[in-house]
């Protein structure tokens, strides 16, 4: 079993690395990068030319680990986007290009992309 494990992951790893050489975020359009684990879920708007996060939300915050009994892991996805989105907002930031960071684009990935649109970020 952990020898299939360390297959997929290496999988993932390696569309991750394939998707991330063709796109680059710069401070007006940064890169959204998601990163899904078994409990929680992480969003952040990369700066790739200067090596800058600029914004970064996740269920693992003070805000959303209390709404975590409330909803399931992907509604708590869509307000992880929502928020990221809001904070984008206050620095000014209206368009980003998606990095689903190997993940297919379902469930929670997804969640977060619609929770960013809603809030008004382009993707």
């Amino acid at each position: 079993m952990k020898d299939k494990n360390k297959i997929k992951t290496a999988l993932r790893l390696k569309k991750a690395r394939r998707i991330k050489s063709r796109m680059s975020g710069t401070a007006e359009k940064p890169r959204l990068v998601v990163f899904r684990s078994l409990k929680h879920i992480y969003a952040q708007l990369v700066d790739d030319v200067s090596g800058n996060t600029l914004v970064t939300s996740s269920t693992a915050g003070k805000e959303l680990k209390d709404k975590g009994s409330s909803g399931g892991k992907v509604e708590l996805s869509k307000l992880v986007g929502m928020r990221l989105a809001d904070e984008a907002k206050k620095k000014k930031i209206t368009a980003a290009v998606f990095d689903r960071n190997g993940y297919l684009y379902h469930g929670r990935v997804k969640a977060v992309a619609e929770g960013a649109r809603e809030n008004g970020l382009k993707i």
